[in-house]
Parts: C-alpha cells; structure tokens; sequence
C-alpha cells in the first residue's frame, strides 16, 4: 500500500472509501495537541514528532476496529499514551543539568560536555489563532513549561501518564484506567505517589508567569538581548532575580545568582565585543525565546549558536536555558545564519 504524506505525519495512503476520508479528515486535526502530549512524556520534540507518527500508523492499521465507542481524539490519545510508554521502556529520563542532584558550579571553573546524557529539549509554540481550539486547551503553557516538563521526567513513565492524563487533560480515572490498561485503585494510587513526587520536586507552577507577548516580557526580553549584543553584560544585574538560574545543556553545570551568571558569561562567552552576538526571537514552552547566532571570526557570518529559553516573571528573569543543539534551529524556522541584510 503506497504512503501519503500528511501535514508532516506519513500515515498509510487510505482508500477512496467515505469512511477512510472521514477518519483523515478527522484525525489530522489532533496533531498539533498529540505531539504536545508526546511531549510531557518524552521530553524531546525529536522523539514527541516519531512517536505521533507512529500514533497515527497504529490507528490507521487498527481503524477497522474502531467501534465508535470514544470520540477519534480520545482514541488517538489511547494510542498515543500506549505507544509513548512503549518507547520509554528502558530509557533514561531527560533532564536539565539542575535535575541531575548536583550542586551549583563554578562560574571560573572547566565546562563539561556530557553527549552521553539524553537532555530536555524544548518545543516550538504553535500559533493561537483560535483560543477556544481544543488543542489550544490540551497544550496549555502551564502544561508545556520547561520547569513543569522537566518534573515529569523525574516520574515512572506509567505516573507520567496518569498524572498528564489527569490532570493536564482532564479525564476521569476510569478513562485512564482503560486507556493504559490497569484499574481505577491503580490509577488513584499512581497519581497520589505523581503528585507527592512533584511537590518533593517542587515544580513552578504558581501561575505567575508573563506571557510572551505581554509589554513586559517583552521588554524583559529586549533588554536581555541588547546586554549581549552591545557586550554590556553587567546589565543582566538588572534583568536577574537573586535566584536566577543558568544552564546549557550539552554542559553538565548549572549556575545560580547574577553574579555567577555574569562572570561565567565574561569568563567562558567566545564573544568579547559588541556586535559578536546577534539575536532571532521566538517562543518556546509558552515561554520568550532568545536564539542567538555567534559571529564566526573566520567569516564574519553570524551563525546559530544557542536558544536561550527565558522564564519571565514580573520580579525579572527567574530562569534561562540555553540549548546548544544547533539542529533546533531548522524545527523553530530558524535560520542557520542571521540575516544581515
């Protein structure tokens, strides 16, 4: 049987039946809110958009089956939990370097490479066209926070379902029990034991976050970036909470404080003058994006170095990632070097 590509997701060419148009004119919809689910329980774009492709080949080979019995999203979303924790079975957790138990770093110290750690990754926002879309509801920004997402990784594949299927979705216990196989009592038990993890964790969730397009997130993220693009890091002072947090994964440390970040900046930084940094902005998570491109000082070319994920609160910025993977340049639309011009 010939395959057909579908908004990005190859699925089996169907035939000319009613019933086959039906179900793609369906499920395609759903895409968009399954690879957020894929997601919360992956930690990895690049493995959240096999695995809902993946979904939608199962549901294909098993659609004759389909009685009808559940909407085709709460059946995608079966199949998706199903083939999520099949995936998982075996594979370490991805963290964040501040999810790995160890203490702050040194800002003067040695920076560590670990390429043999699977890292969180971060996920594209989608556009919001339509508030009311369910896939809008399903992939909420609380929901695919980075701080919310690398908590769920420190739980069992099986409290990750439940908890994402509870709680971010909203389904009855008995919806969940059916979806992963298991009972009501299981279902409750392994969502009180998700829920105790995470308050151990102590996720930030306390809903004060700035939205990216707010005036002040905004111009948290202007100012951010005009620090590094004129070379004045010193102004991050200003921009930082005394608890602010730095990390950028592939390096294994993490760096708290404006003083630390500041220094580590001065100290490790290839850049030296203004005009060595140029920024791109976008979001990520629900979250401000500053993706920075690196002058190249045997080309003078500006090329993709880092995406700095920003939490921004009202009191400043509380928390920056910056991914190192170049490669997730292309899955935001980025380009590979920054357009002078």
């Amino acid at each position: 049987m010939p395959l057909r590509k579908l908004t990005n997701v190859t699925v089996l060419a169907l035939d000319d039946s009613s019933a086959g148009n039906a179900f793609l004119t369906d499920a395609q919809q759903y895409r968009r809110e399954l690879l957020a689910h894929c997601y919360r329980m992956t930690g990895s774009l690049h493995d959240a958009e096999d695995l809902v492709q993946e979904t939608y080949l199962r549901a294909w080979k098993s659609y004759k089956g389909f009685e009808g019995k559940s909407s085709v999203r709460t059946w995608l979303y079966r199949i998706a939990t199903n083939t999520c924790l099949t995936a998982l079975e075996g594979r370490n957790r991805r963290p964040l370097p501040s999810g790995l138990g160890q203490p702050s770093s040194d800002p003067l110290g040695e920076l560590h490479e670990r390429h043999e750690i699977t890292w969180l990754e971060p996920l594209p926002d989608a556009p919001r066209d339509d508030p009311s879309d369910p896939s809008v509801i399903a992939e909420s920004r609380e929901s695919v926070r980075l701080a919310f997402v690398a908590a769920l990784q420190h739980l069992p594949p099986r409290q990750r379902a439940v908890l994402v299927l509870r709680e971010v979705l909203q389904w009855k216990a008995a919806e969940v029990a059916e979806a992963v196989g298991t009972s009501t009592a299981a279902v409750n038990s392994l969502l009180q034991r998700a829920r105790a993890q995470l308050d151990e964790i102590q996720p930030d969730r306390d809903g004060d976050a700035l939205p990216p397009e707010s005036p002040e997130a905004a111009g948290l993220l202007a100012d951010y970036i005009s620090a590094f693009e004129t070379y004045d890091i010193d102004k991050l002072v200003d921009l930082l909470t005394a608890d602010a947090v730095w990390e950028m994964p592939p390096f294994d440390g993490w760096y708290s404080g404006p003083a630390d970040i500041i220094t580590l900046s001065k100290t490790h930084c290839p850049a030296d003058k203004a005009g060595d940094m140029r920024f791109l902005t976008t979001t990520a998570n629900g979250q401000p994006v500053a993706a920075l491109y690196m002058r190249n000082p045997q080309t003078g070319v500006h090329e993709a170095f880092q995406l700095h994920v920003l939490d921004a609160r009202s009191a400043g910025i509380t928390h920056v990632v910056a991914f190192m993977e170049t490669s997730l340049f292309a899955k935001f639309g980025l380009p590979a070097t920054f357009p002078d011009a």
